[in-house]
């Protein structure tokens, strides 16, 4: 079965809206009418018999002439104990007793009276006013008029014909409308360079603007993917090229015994950097997905920290740095892997991007609500124009250097995942030339909702 369009279902809802307006309007309309129609009647026929009582001809009934009276309306009088004494429009020889009738009843009751009975017609409707004489006699008089469904048969033609208006109107109504809604949006559908002139009316305005972000960020993560895999094959290409080359000469029986053993050593060199940036993809993987629920425990970062440290003294010796750990205990409730990926990531870089002889020094700082973990380095230094890039995926400050580093250029990618997760912030402040310094900030319950860091 074939899905209705949103044009189509707002048309729809406006119609069935109006027709149901419509309905209930005619319904109140045609039952005031009638409220109305029949307060005159009873007003007239009150107001009759009035005039009948106080002029004082039927106190003495038996004596009036049947055709007294308006010929439209009917004059009855009748007996305390419910004979008819007079009626100008039947013999009361052929009347029973009208002591039952609820507006002879009512009069002798309460003074006056009144009733409507319905015809056996159902074209008709009898109205009945009675009032009590000072004869203790009832003077009833009593009206033919419209019932309600003669009105609603006389008034049907007036309501059909504005019903069809109604629907008319609101038709084109509805088309107007849901054209102006939908169009827009059918226009960026085609084309999302029309994004901005489409926003006619400021109501729509957040739809577009939802819209539009989420086409760019559709457009920046496309964008974002692609290079990310055109970086990954370059990456695995170029180690693994080497690979295949320095193994295809030893094969070949080429190589002599010195040769073999340098080959040899850059093929496990280019294996490691292999296996180090195939283990950074996975890693970046696990934190970029959706379902990955970090567990959480106290962690002590100086103690994480002289922990990093020491994790990486065998790669401070092999490029002639010094490293240094000191400060306060400050316990977070974090995720301990994670922690330890940024901090091994910021000591790891300090070293590979420094000068033979250089240091590495890293203060913890224990606060009221964070703990800030400081690495300043004696390295080359980040360029105004690199710092706002250098946790992009595969982006390097120097790149001839990062290839002599071994670096896979994907650590300050998991830094900033890793930041984004618990909530840290970080500041940088680096000359070229001179060195870098790397403050993270971290909140003492990183993984709550809301956290708001603070650098002071």
């Amino acid at each position: 079965m074939e899905k209705k369009s949103i044009r189509q279902k707002i048309n729809a809802l406006f119609l069935i809206i109006s027709l149901i307006t419509i309905v209930g309007l005619s319904l109140l309309l045609t039952v005031g009418f009638y409220e109305t129609l029949q307060n005159t009647v009873f007003d007239q026929l009150e107001a009759y018999a009035k005039d009948l009582k106080s002029i004082g001809v039927f106190e003495d009934a038996s004596k009036l002439p049947m055709n007294i009276g308006d010929d439209r309306i009917r004059i009855t009088v009748v007996k305390k104990d419910g004979r008819v004494l007079f009626d100008n429009a039947v013999k009361i020889s052929d009347m029973s007793n009208h002591s039952s009738r609820p507006e002879v009843e009512e009069a002798f009751s309460n003074g006056e009276g009144k009733a409507i009975r319905k015809s056996a017609t159902l074209n008709k409707s009898t109205f009945y006013y009675a009032i009590k004489l000072q004869n203790d006699s009832v003077l009833r008089v009593a009206q033919e008029s419209e019932n309600i469904w003669s009105v609603i048969f006389r008034l049907l033609p007036l309501l059909l014909i504005a019903s069809a208006l109604v629907l008319l109107i609101s038709f084109i109504s509805s088309s107007h409308l849901t054209k102006t809604i939908v169009d827009p949006i059918e226009e960026m559908a085609n084309n999302m360079d029309l994004v901005e002139s489409t926003g006619k009316y400021k109501e729509i305005q957040p739809i577009i603007e939802t819209i539009r972000k989420q086409h760019l960020d559709i457009i920046k993560s496309a964008k974002a993917r692609q290079e990310f895999t055109a970086n990954v094959s370059h990456e695995l290409k170029t180690p693994l090229t080497a690979i295949s080359g320095y193994a295809e000469l030893i094969e070949s029986g080429i190589a002599s015994e010195e040769d073999t053993a340098r080959f040899s050593k850059e093929i496990r060199k280019n294996s490691e950097r292999l296996i180090n940036l195939i283990n950074d993809i996975i890693h970046l993987s696990e934190l970029d997905s959706e379902a990955f629920q970090p567990e959480t425990s106290e962690v002590d970062l100086y103690e994480l920290t002289k922990e990093m440290a020491h994790m990486l003294e065998l790669s401070a010796e092999k490029y002639q740095v010094r490293v240094s750990v000191w400060g306060e205990h400050g316990v977070v409730v974090t995720n301990r892997n994670m922690m330890e990926e940024l901090v091994y990531n910021l000591i790891d870089n300090a070293i590979r991007y420094n000068k033979p002889s250089g240091t590495v020094d890293v203060e913890v700082r224990n606060l009221a609500k964070f703990v800030k973990v400081i690495v300043r380095d004696t390295g080359i230094g980040i360029g105004i124009e690199d710092q706002e890039r250098i946790f992009e995926r595969f982006y390097r400050v120097d790149k001839s250097h990062s290839k002599e580093t071994g670096g896979t250029g994907l650590g300050l990618a998991i830094v900033k995942h890793v930041m984004e997760l618990s909530g840290a912030t970080m500041e940088i402040d680096s000359t070229v030339g001179k060195g870098t310094s790397m403050k993270v900030t971290v909140p003492k319950n990183s993984f709550a909702k809301n956290n708001v860091s603070n650098s002071k």
